[in-house]
């Protein structure tokens, strides 16, 4: 079973926990392939106008203020869904990826380098 995340639930909205500095991860994963292409941070009011924009919001710690993902780039990210883990303090948003891709790099994911572990 599962719960969704939308503007018109308050009681899972004030549920979440946000960190010392107001902040809560959001990782966007694209809603057809299942790729991980980013994290970023939320905020209250970059989360609400997440839900009720249906595009993907955040908040920029180095600026220090509201990133609306894709004004600059066109790299747009159309929210299909958004979930909150078992703990209440990570968000995880699937989309429709608009553009060439996520990353400020130009690719397509931020996650293209891989760390490989002694086996």
């Amino acid at each position: 079973m599962s719960a969704r995340l939308t503007a018109a639930d308050p009681a899972l909205l004030e549920a979440l926990t946000f960190g010392a500095d107001g902040l809560i991860p959001a990782i966007a994963q694209d809603a057809t392939t299942g790729e991980v292409l980013m994290m970023a941070w939320m905020n209250r009011e970059t989360l609400a106008m997440t839900l009720a924009e249906g595009r993907m919001v955040y908040w920029s710690r180095s600026r220090q203020e509201v990133w609306r993902k894709g004004d600059t780039s066109g790299d747009r990210q159309l929210v299909r869904e958004a979930w909150v883990d078992c703990d209440a303090d990570v968000l995880l948003f699937r989309v429709d990826q608009e553009g060439a891709g996520a990353c400020h790099t130009g690719a397509r994911s931020c996650f293209f380098r891989r760390l490989d572990a002694p086996a």
